[in-house]
């Protein structure tokens, strides 16, 4: 159990190694580079908008770390929930240190994820928006099939016109392409003087097709957008307003539903290290590991004589009534003969149905 410990947490060490990494997006230069244009990091963008002290919960920060050669850590997006002035909410930010913040196929997996989030728990969705558009020399896996890119306009259509879950869009940098129509599907737009962008092409596209000379604020530019288009409906000075105006923007919400606090499982959560072996064909108790992730450690079994393979239970999570379906691992003793746990069965399969 000792050594079974020590691996586990040596396992733990090299994944809070790999997720430190991931969460410096493109580097170090790039995050002084985005400084140096007056803006915040994906990252710093969210520890300011989300409450104080509040723990932000990531999703999919392991997706695609290892594959265009470590190029694009998260799929340069950030996506989690958070509590904004004490509400539940979506938060999905472009980290434009990761190739300008340019949509690669897994980004699309992500933003479509969190919007599912949204849809199935009603949670309002906040995107902070700071993407050169699509990385165009992957479009084939971007554009195409059922999950392609155009689901996300469709989500963004549902959750304004039928769900009518509420959603805020912040650009804070370019947003191009086809990317602009994510914020002007939105429900409320707000936008930063001097860094943000917001059209289907920039001056050059415009020069080209066109040969009319202009500028991207003049062209795309907060001013605009909130004077001239009426596509925003805020103009900040600077990220920091930016964000202040999204939380006074939740202010404005009706007060959510209260859960009930949650009690502390029945054992310490660390565990864990002793209770799972390095080896992972090995057995071990699957109630050892829910007695420290239940509250209080409590959990009312059903069927508990039936199809023991699969541990079927109600219990609670930090207040909230769940279901638990389980594989026990192991020779278990039946009436009807021994059983291999991690095999289903023709019963198991009816139980857990």
């Amino acid at each position: 159990m000792q050594a079974s410990g020590r691996d586990m947490r040596r396992l733990a060490r090299e994944l809070g190694e790999l997720e430190r990494k991931l969460k410096a997006g493109g580097g170090e230069k790039k995050i002084e580079k985005q400084h140096r244009e007056g803006k915040l990091t994906a990252r710093e963008r969210i520890k300011l908008l989300v409450d104080h002290g509040e723990e932000f919960l990531e999703i999919g920060l392991l997706i695609a770390y290892d594959e265009y050669g470590g190029q694009a850590p998260g799929a340069g997006v950030v996506i989690g929930i958070a509590r904004i002035e004490g509400r539940a909410a979506v938060i999905v930010a472009n980290d434009a240190t990761v190739k300008a913040g340019a949509w690669w196929p897994e980004t699309i997996t992500k933003i479509l994820r969190a919007q599912e989030i949204a849809m199935r728990n009603r949670l309002p969705i906040v995107y902070l928006v700071d993407s050169a558009g699509v990385n165009l020399p992957l479009q084939d896996g971007i554009f195409p099939g059922q999950y392609g890119a155009a689901r996300i306009f469709y989500y963004n259509s549902l959750m304004r016109c039928r769900l009518r879950i509420p959603q805020i869009s912040a650009v804070m940098g370019p947003c191009i392409a086809g990317g602009a129509y994510l914020p002007a599907l939105s429900d409320v737009v707000l936008m930063v003087d001097n860094t943000s962008f917001m059209g289907l092409g920039g001056p050059n596209l415009v020069k080209g097709a066109v040969g009319q000379v202009t500028d991207a604020e003049t062209l795309g530019g907060a001013r605009m957008h909130t004077t001239v288009s009426g596509v925003a409906h805020y103009r900040a000075a600077n990220d920091q307003e930016c964000l202040e105006l999204i939380r006074r923007q939740f202010r404005q919400f009706p007060p959510a539903r209260s859960m009930p606090r949650g009690k502390l499982p029945q054992f310490d959560a660390d565990g864990l290290y002793s209770v799972l072996p390095s080896d992972h064909r090995l057995p071990y108790r699957m109630e050892d590991i829910l007695e420290r992730l239940v509250d209080e450690g409590e959990m009312l079994e059903f069927q508990p004589d039936h199809a023991p393979e699969f541990l079927c239970s109600a219990a609670q999570l930090n207040g909230r009534n769940i279901g638990i379906i389980a594989n026990r691992r192991g020779f278990l003793k039946t009436s009807s003969g021994p059983r291999v746990g991690g095999i289903v069965y023709p019963e198991s399969a009816r139980k857990v149905a």
